[in-house]
């Protein structure tokens, strides 16, 4: 595909980076000069200096050819508008465009991104997509990762086994053996610094980080299973009330559990704010880093701190004094990808990359065929996808041992009608079947054809 990105920082270069790996044709449009040379130096793009809504640049970058222009520039108005111009003057038929005010994105304005007024298709709020993703996490302890997939009839977990899980050193296949009513697989561990496709015949080894798919309705089991069976944090710190702490405490107030929420946020007016936004919340106006802060919300009495500021060396510093405190379990944000790298040896529980999420679900709009849900991994070497099985699949009645399959794949869960199915070799695959597989990046377009919409595409 010919894709164009408008503005060319984190977000931006990631996106970049991720499709021009996949064989797509990318552009990258931005004002900062400095920026578009990192482009031109460190990635297979074209990059173009110059403000992406003047069409004169949106013509030099062959906006007439496109198939997709992806709009994340550091402003909302600037994105709408590449959209609209991209809309009326080069008839671009995909249109993506991050907007980040709560103003824009009140769903009584809603109306206002239809075809006969701003022309977007599809609108990504990172902050909204990184708190839904912290929700996830909580809701599922034990967990590094919670990520739903078909309808939330699947999920994908992530865990670390550590030496409690009663699986180390055994072979996968005992797995199914040992419990032939659970409804999980495990796709593939993170080893050390390699992401590894599993088989039935390999193991397990201590300080793998597991990605196992599993029932939704089985997800707590799943979780006993490989020995982590914790309950629900009840007391919750939040550190940064930007936009990701007020939409994550909202939710966590809306939880049947009913937790008890604490924030610490830096700004007076920001802090007052938030405090008038929330029902249950307690709001400290103060520093994460000061301990006389921490006294004060009684950090003693927490299970679960987020240090979650637009800070990425405050989130990590917050982070690794909660865990000298004791708190069992952190997670931090960070936008820098060699935070994640470190993640082990700061031990903290979990780094989250918002650019990351918001890569996941642009690339479920940028995929050819019936691709409904991606969720990426090791820096986008892998996707987890959910794809639809439709008319013109060639795996249409046919089984998995029959399907010719390349190295790269991996068949995980299947949910038909109400069931949840762990395939094996013999399972054949049906109309409107949704697959959830890993594939590697090398094997992406294999699975853009194999789940095609029609012979064309």
């Amino acid at each position: 595909m010919n894709i164009i990105i408008c503005g060319a920082g984190q977000v931006g270069y990631s996106i970049a980076n991720q499709l021009s790996q996949q064989g797509h044709s990318i552009t990258v449009i931005d004002k900062t000069s400095a920026d578009i040379q990192k482009i031109n130096d460190n990635l297979d793009a074209k990059g173009i200096v110059g403000i992406a809504t003047y069409p004169s640049v949106l013509e030099l970058a062959e906006a007439k050819n496109a198939d997709m222009i992806v709009a994340v520039t550091r402003n909302d108005e600037t994105n709408m508008i590449v959209c609209q111009i991209a809309h009326s003057l080069f008839n671009v038929s995909r249109k993506i465009a991050r907007i980040r005010s709560k103003e824009f994105l009140n769903p009584t304005y809603s109306n206002l991104f239809s075809k006969n007024h701003l022309p977007i298709d599809t609108i990504i709020s990172p902050e909204f997509e990184v708190a839904k993703s912290l929700l996830r996490k909580i809701e599922a302890p034990g967990a590094i990762e919670s990520f739903p997939f078909a309808n939330d009839t699947i999920r994908l977990i992530e865990i670390n086994i550590d030496n409690k899980c009663p699986l180390v050193n055994t072979p996968l296949q005992k797995l199914t053996e040992s419990f032939s009513d659970l409804n999980a697989n495990v796709v593939g561990v993170q080893r050390e610094d390699k992401f590894i496709i599993l088989k039935k015949k390999d193991i397990l080894i201590e300080n793998d980080k597991a990605f196992i798919l599993t029932d939704s309705r089985q997800v707590e089991r799943t979780m006993d299973v490989f020995g982590k069976n914790e309950k629900i944090s009840d007391k919750i710190l939040i550190i940064g009330a930007g936009n990701i702490g007020l939409d994550l405490a909202k939710s966590l107030e809306d939880l049947p559990s009913n937790p008890r929420i604490k924030i610490i946020e830096k700004n007076d007016e920001r802090a007052q704010y938030v405090a008038n936004e929330l029902n249950e919340a307690m709001v400290i106006k103060g520093d994460g880093l000061d301990e006389n802060i921490l006294k004060e919300v009684n950090l003693e009495e927490i299970d679960t701190v987020l240090c979650i500021t637009d800070d990425d060396e405050v989130n990590l510093m917050s982070a690794l004094l909660c865990k000298k405190k004791g708190i069992k379990r952190v997670i931090a944000i960070a936008n820098s990808h060699n935070y994640s790298l470190l993640q082990s040896s700061l031990k903290i529980d979990d780094i989250v990359d918002p650019r990351m999420t918001t890569v996941s679900t642009i690339l479920k709009h940028v995929h050819k065929g019936k691709i409904d849900s991606v969720f990426t991994l090791d820096d986008g070497e892998y996707e987890i996808i959910e794809a639809k099985i439709l008319e013109n699949s060639e795996l249409v009645n046919k089984s998995i041992e029959k399907s010719s399959l390349p190295e790269g794949i991996k068949i995980g869960l299947i949910a038909r009608d109400k069931n949840i199915i762990v395939p094996n070799k013999k399972f054949e695959f049906k109309l409107n079947d949704r697959v959830i597989l890993l594939s590697s990046r090398s094997q992406l377009k294999k699975v853009e054809q194999l789940f095609r919409i029609s012979e064309y595409y």
